[in-house]
């Protein structure tokens, strides 16, 4: 039985016209010859926008998947009170939490908010776990650097201690990635980057429809099946930089293996540091900084050397925030994106999910406009065109020329409703009509 699909009148790079799908593949754009394939579908597009897959260059899945079992955590004392009282236990009894905005909650705090069953609760920025005392009574000794202590106690305060954290909590069913994926696929991504350092079992994220990239595939681990090894992740913790040898030696043990580097950088001091030692160490191709929230001008032209992955989503997702903590001068340097274009900087876009707004047609619209949930702009010199933010979803690297829907191509495709121009106009995700990718449906409607 043939799997050859007719799109018929499709927008392609500003032209109507038909693409035939076979085989996984694109087979011909607006030619009439369908050599030996018998089409088994017409679809008729209506003069919609056909696009290559939307690529999302950095996100989370295990903890995008967890995020979804877990309660939303306001900042209001009052109404985090609810909602942990209200939020479904898991089968140990414990309740978790994902997205708390403030750095005043501990133990102590969490224990008059809801004391009875053992609480933890992610920072929003994915780099802290605040436990409450049945929480704490039940993970044993607080043997971690990353356990906050005040007079030898605990204060129910975790620093990037993931891997210890889990391994003192009971075991977990695991994370509905199968759905989670096809949820992304109605987005329009078709191409996933996971960016969680050290990753202990990257084979099981393989079960994702879309192609997959792994950033924390340890050097001397081999890719999984059908996945892409990519540049090594090396995080800068800004609540515990590296000395400048340690981090030129682990550039230049993963530049030893042919792996460019994917480096976390969200302060400038990180960011220098970063780029003091890729002075000294040297630059592979794909190098890259993760983030670069915070990038002084003086140091914009020393990033010509590399990539930039940046989430302008986080300004419509707390830019009212970095508004109150950030000082006015700097407010231009948060998540810069035209800057780094017009300095020949390549950018590509991502959410950083479940940490920032996952939907691609929402962090493209935060390019354009920089909005804030108060609705005013924040650094408003850093907007680009919703057409450059989009072609950074359609690269398949950063710096990458975008994709295009061409003979010969994977058949990873979005078509929307309407035609391109029209999309961008006002960016939704509700623009997208029907996903493929390898030529097999994910989405058609």
């Amino acid at each position: 039985m043939s799997d050859a699909v007719l799109l018929r009148d499709a927008e392609v790079h500003g032209t109507r016209t038909d693409v035939l799908v076979h085989g996984g593949r694109v087979v011909a754009v607006g030619a009439p010859e369908r050599g030996s394939a018998e089409v088994a579908e017409v679809v008729e597009c209506r003069g919609g926008a056909l696009l290559p897959g939307l690529h999302d260059h950095h996100l989370h899945l295990h903890a995008l998947a967890a995020a979804r079992r877990s309660v939303r955590c306001p900042a209001d004392h009052a109404a985090l009170a609810a909602a942990l009282g209200a939020a479904e236990a898991d089968v140990h009894g414990w309740v978790r939490g994902v997205g708390s905005p403030g750095d005043d909650l501990d133990a102590a705090v969490l224990d008059r908010l809801h004391g009875e069953r053992p609480v933890r609760i992610q920072h929003r920025s994915g780099a802290m776990w605040v436990l409450n005392s049945a929480a704490l009574a039940r993970i044993g000794p607080p043997d971690h650097p990353g356990v906050e202590l005040r007079d030898g106690a605990p204060t129910g305060r975790v620093l990037r201690a993931d891997d210890w954290l889990r391994a003192r909590l009971p075991a977990a069913d695991p994370p509905d990635l199968r759905g989670l994926g096809a949820g992304l696929a109605s987005l329009g991504l078709t191409a996933l980057t996971d960016a969680t350092p050290d990753l202990a079992d990257p084979g099981s994220l393989a079960v994702v429809p879309q192609r997959l990239t792994l950033l924390g595939l340890g050097l001397d681990a081999a890719a999984p099946p059908g996945v892409v090894a990519g540049p090594y992740k090396i995080v800068l913790a800004d609540s515990g930089l590296p000395g400048l040898d340690e981090l030129v030696e682990r550039i230049r043990a993963a530049h030893a293996v042919g792996r460019p580097v994917a480096v976390h950088s969200v302060t400038r001091e990180s960011l220098v540091l970063l780029v003091v030692a890729l002075r000294a160490a040297g630059t592979l191709p794909g190098d890259r900084v993760e983030h670069a929230a915070m990038v002084p001008a003086e140091l914009v032209g020393e990033l010509g050397r590399l990539a930039v992955v940046t989430q302008p989503g986080f300004l419509a997702d707390r830019g009212d925030a970095f508004r109150r903590e950030v000082p006015a001068a700097d407010h231009g340097d948060l998540y810069r994106c035209r800057s780094l274009l017009d300095a020949g900087v390549s950018v590509a876009l991502s959410s950083d999910a479940p940490y920032g707004p996952v939907d691609p047609w929402a962090v493209i619209a935060a390019a354009t406009t920089r909005s804030t949930p108060d609705g005013a702009p924040l650094g408003p010199d850093e907007a680009i065109t919703a057409a450059e933010a989009l072609a950074g979803y359609l690269a398949p690297t950063p710096g990458a020329p975008p994709r295009r829907v061409a003979a010969g191509v994977r058949a990873d495709l979005v078509l929307l409703h309407v035609p391109v121009a029209d999309a961008l106009r006002e960016p939704s995700a509700a623009a997208v009509r029907a996903v493929w990718i390898g030529g097999v449906p994910q989405r058609l409607r």
